[in-house]
Formats: structure tokens, sequence, C-alpha cells
């Protein structure tokens, strides 16, 4: 803290006196006036952006395509042809910033890399932000969630679309530069589609609307972002973000678009399973293999999205639903499962968790009838794990707990 100003003293730097400069701050050796601190913080302000601001970025590496989809393998189980298409085009993304950053090729110093940004399709819990947040995880990019059901076209009640950066400048710390190397996902983008084929002549704030708001800013713009978030006000001071180099990765079930691509086929179709006819029966259920929809931009906008939108998302993932065989992998092989979570509880109270087989089967068996994918495996766990959790701590005899199928057929989720 400051030392009070004493009468008599004088400026150690531009010799002034206390009645010239009416403040100086003593100092154990030197004293300074308010005009040399301001001086001084100004010269301080004006070094920053070759200083300290520009060492707080750190150099950008990117993965090879194996590398993320291997990282990807370790997080996330089964669709192998996304985690492909994925780690491509996040590649290839980065790779571009790279590119912009360092010293371009003399040959292709004209060429412009343009930004691809992704969407994914597929049912409920089949691990969509999964994806985005694992990708932005291993790239060590901020990364940020909004949903598009709370955004509306801009004068109406809901958010605004720029509120969707704000969340990216947060995760950042406040670090601009920082979040313009960011990743964004936009969750349930399938309910902004327009209710029908034909362009409406009444408002479709919600639907339409947003998709012509947010055109800008998946493509790249300066935009212009309320640092409290909420509305824009004329008098208020706003951060400006480039989006150019922002990463946008949206994601929807898009329930009914499997209609779509089967009609365009010429092929009928049930949910997102491949459909099979044998002696003039349809044939699906729990033995069918599921299949991802083969998407094409046309389906997109027969759905709904307009075509300046589907062409700004042109990398395009389809998910299928997840299997059986898939959920018992969920819980037993990604770093940080389901059943590992449990063991690594139940030993901090020096307890050993055991499952069988059998048990993590009828578990998944449980999950799917729910139709939630990984969220409804997730929701069983947790519902037949309660019991033991509150029981087993604190229990001194208790060494070893094994799960059987008995156990959970037994339990309150089997009825």
């Amino acid at each position: 803290m400051a030392r009070k100003s004493t009468p008599g003293l004088t400026c150690s730097f531009c010799g002034r006196s206390e009645a010239e400069t009416q403040l100086i701050i003593p100092g154990p050796d030197a004293n300074i006036c308010g005009d040399c601190v301001s001086v001084c913080s100004q010269l301080l302000l004006d070094q920053q952006p070759k200083g300290k601001a520009a060492a707080r970025q750190p150099k950008l590496t990117v993965p090879a395509p194996k590398a993320i989809k291997s990282f990807l393998d370790e997080h996330i189980i089964g669709h192998d042809q996304t985690k492909k298409l994925l780690s491509v085009a996040v590649h290839n993304h980065y790779k571009r910033l790279v590119q912009e950053e360092g010293k371009p090729d003399p040959r292709f110093a004209d060429v412009e890399i343009e930004k691809s940004n992704i969407l994914i399709i597929g049912p409920t819990g089949c691990g969509k932000t999964l994806f985005a947040r694992t990708l932005a995880k291993m790239l060590d990019v901020p990364f940020a969630i909004a949903d598009a059901t709370t955004l509306t076209e801009a004068g109406y009640v809901g958010e605004d679309v720029e509120n969707i950066l704000l969340y990216l400048i947060q995760a950042a710390d406040g670090d601009i530069a920082r979040a313009e190397r960011g990743i964004v996902y936009i969750d349930e983008i399938d309910k902004v589609a327009r209710k029908t084929e034909n362009v409406s002549i009444t408002r479709d704030v919600s639907g339409e609307g947003v998709q012509q708001a947010l055109l800008k800013i998946l493509e790249g713009t300066v935009a212009r972002v309320p640092p409290q978030g909420g509305r824009k006000h004329p008098q208020q001071e706003y951060l400006k973000i480039n989006t150019r180099n922002i990463l946008f990765i949206c994601g929807g079930a898009f329930v009914g678009l499997d209609s779509i691509v089967k009609q365009r086929e010429g092929r009928r179709s049930i949910g997102y399973k491949e459909v099979v006819k044998e002696h003039g029966t349809v044939v699906y259920g729990a033995d069918m293999v599921a299949k991802p929809l083969e998407v094409q931009p046309e389906d997109l906008i027969r759905f709904g999205l307009i075509p300046e939108f589907t062409g700004r998302l042109p990398v395009l993932a389809s998910m299928a639903e997840m299997t059986e065989d898939d959920l018992v992998r969920v819980l037993t092989e990604p770093k940080n499962c389901l059943v590992h979570q449990y063991q690594k509880l139940l030993a901090m109270e020096g307890i050993d968790l055991t499952f069988e087989k059998e048990a993590l089967r009828e578990m998944a068996r449980l999950a799917m009838k729910r139709k939630a994918g990984a969220r409804g495996l997730r929701a069983v766990m947790e519902s037949f794990m309660m019991e033991i959790m509150y029981e087993a701590p604190g229990q001194k005899n208790v060494k070893t707990i094994n799960i059987t199928a008995e156990k959970v057929r037994a339990s309150s989720l089997a009825v």
C-alpha cells in the first residue's frame, strides 16, 4: 500500500514538487508523482502486445489424424468411420491455423484454405457431445457448449447467438486470442430447422431466424459480444472476437431424417436401422447391425435447414445407434469408464469391487430398453449402485463385492 504524501517532497523522476503535481507517493529511497505513474502505466500498456500477451499464446501443435483417432479410441467406443472423418477434419482445420502463423510455402502463398465446420448427426446418447469435448481436451484449446433451443433471432425473447461466443471467452479465462482458436459445440441444432420446406411469410424467430443469425459467425466475422451476456444496448461496451479460426461443431438427433434419406434412396426403413426383407416380411430388432445414415445436404434442406446454413457445415458425420455390445464396452473399456469410477470410489474404503461379464450385459440390456444410449447406461448403473454405495462405506468387515447377473435381475431396475 502506498504511503501518504508528505509536504515538502519532490518527485525523484521529474523533480516537481507536491504543489505542482498535487500528489507525490513517497518510497524508501525515492518518490514518484501521479503524472509519472500515469506515464509509466501507459508505457507498459504500449509494450504489452509485443511482450507478455504474445508470450501467453502457446505455439499450436497439430497431431496427425491417426494420433487423434487413437486418442478418441481411448475415450469413445465404436463409431470408427466417424472418428476417422473427425480426425481428418480437425487436423486440417488446425493445420490451416499453423500455416497462417508460420511461413507459408511460396508455391501456395496465394492459396487460402477455407474453414470446414462439422455437423454430427445421431440418436441421443451416441456420443456427439463427447466427441467435441474429447477433441478439445486433446488439442488443449478452449471449449464451450451451447444449446440451440435457447437461441432466438436478435430482438426477441431468448439468447442472441453472440452469447455462444461469450461462453468460449469465459472458457479461455477472458483471453480472446486463445478463444479465437477454440471449439464451440452447438447442441440440438436440429431444433432450429424451419417447420416446412417452403419459405415462411411470417417470422420463425427460433428456427430459420436463428439459422440466418448463425451464418456469419460460422463463416467468420468480427463479432461484438456483451461482456455480461444478455441483450445488446447502444451505450454498452463490447468484446470483439474474430470467429474465422473458431471450429464450430453442431450436433442433433434429427428425428425423422432417416425417412427422408430412405425416400431419396427409394427404400423403406425403421429408425436408424437398415431394414431387410425376408419372404415379404420386414425384419428388425436387436440382432440387426445398426448402420449410420448416408446423409446428403439435400436431405438436410428437406428436413428444414436452409441451404446457406448447410453450406457452412460441409463435413457431415452420421452416427448409428449404440448396440448392446457397444454398451458393454462403454462400461469397461474407456479410461474413465463407469466400472473404473465405482471401483476407485470403493477402493478408497478398502473394498474390491468386481463385475461378472453377464452382469454387465444385463445392465446393457436394461439400458437398451430406455432408448437413451450411453445416458441410459449411466442411469442404470447409478440406480443399481446407489444401495451399495449407501451401505458399503464404513463397513470394516466388507473386503470384496462381486456383482452377478442374478443381482442385477433381482433389482428394481429389472421390473
